[in-house]
């Protein structure tokens, strides 16, 4: 049978392509039961790869099937049929994703960044909190519902993490994602603490929601790695960004895994927390970082040598993934992009930056 007499004996009335990849799709689908429409995620086995079917299919189905919180994406049934083809049927994003939203509406305002980074950021310390590890956190991945709120999707490249004799979370050697939302640590190919990695991820979205634009280019790895290890983050002027909410971005977007915000930091920190907001820089950097060192929070960048980062976008890619700078193992293979596609963020103009720029961090 083909696609739609599946869905259809099932309950569901097949709608139009929401995606497509060389062997998993997406449909949209009414169903009769529920009263609505629904995402349903197709798979052909008979076409994917064999690690995909031998480690990630089962990690995924696996997790969607315990995942239960408001900001993540709603699994309503799995089922598979006799030809090998397996079938998700999920909560629709009838919004779109988030870099649709961006692309087409600017950045958001920091009101409305706060609120839909505090969903995402719920959803993953819910995730954390069970040792659950997204590992693909992007703006196509951020669903948007009918009130325009943060719906988490895509855990193909997810994990349970585990844990050694005395408890403490092992490694990942697994280098996947999208470069562009990548770690540093990841693109060289260093074994990684997962969660530790998702952070990161985290602060390229905030600060594409902010911003509009993306804090490094990712069409050079080297020079973007050589920038992040130097941890400097710039802001476009025109955007009038609070300090707090570039302090939680930099805090972030921290090269040093061991000075990277844990989940509850960020939840904690004064810019996500509308009745904290207000604090004086010392009180940021108590509860930011005092714990972790004394790095200064705002150090600008010397004049002389100050360069504006070039804003550049998610480039469309088969299944996005990192390739490690180097020599790291190879990169696992997973479905194309399923949903609407990456194109490009409207760019902020070049400007001639002040001589004390407060905006870039180093």
């Amino acid at each position: 049978m083909d696609d739609a007499a599946v869905l259809k004996r099932r309950g569901y009335i097949m709608g139009i392509n929401l995606g497509e990849g060389s062997y998993a799709k997406v449909k949209s689908a009414y169903s009769e039961r529920l009263k609505f429409n629904v995402a349903v995620k197709i798979i052909d086995r008979k076409k994917a790869p064999t690690d995909f079917l031998e480690k990630f299919l089962p990690r995924e189905i696996e997790i969607l099937a315990m995942l239960n919180h408001r900001s993540i994406v709603k699994t309503y049934e799995i089922f598979e049929t006799s030809d090998g083809k397996v079938y998700i049927v999920m909560e629709l994003g009838v919004q779109g994703d988030l870099l649709e939203f961006i692309k087409t509406r600017g950045a958001l305002q920091e009101d409305d960044a706060r609120k839909k980074f505090h969903q995402l950021s719920s959803a993953i310390k819910y995730c954390h909190d069970l040792d659950v590890v997204h590992r693909d956190l992007k703006c196509e991945n951020l669903l948007l519902d009918k009130d325009f709120n943060i719906k988490l999707s895509d855990f193909g490249f997810s994990k349970r993490c585990l844990r050694d004799d005395s408890g403490r979370l092992t490694l990942s050697k697994t280098f996947c994602g999208s470069a562009a939302y990548a770690a540093p640590e990841v693109l060289q190919g260093i074994p990684y603490q997962p969660k530790v990695y998702d952070i990161w991820s985290l602060g390229v979205i905030l600060y594409i929601m902010v911003c509009g634009s993306m804090p490094y280019d990712d069409s050079n790895i080297k020079k973007m790695l050589r920038i992040q290890k130097e941890h400097r983050v710039n802001f476009p002027r025109s955007k009038h960004l609070t300090g707090e909410c570039k302090d939680l971005i930099y805090r972030m977007l921290q090269p040093d895994v061991n000075r990277r915000l844990h989940i509850d930091e960020i939840l904690s920190h004064c810019w996500v927390q509308p009745k904290a907001r207000g604090l004086s820089s010392a009180a940021i950097n108590k509860e930011g970082e005092s714990s972790r060192g004394t790095e200064p929070s705002w150090t600008p960048e010397p004049g002389p040598e100050k360069k504006s980062a070039t804003k550049v976008e998610p480039r469309e890619e088969a299944r996005p993934e990192t390739k490690p700078e180097e020599d790291a193992a190879q990169v696992a293979k997973q479905p194309e992009p399923l949903g609407l596609s990456s194109e490009q963020l409207p760019r902020e103009k070049e400007e001639v930056p002040p001589q004390q720029p407060p905006e870039t961090h180093t």
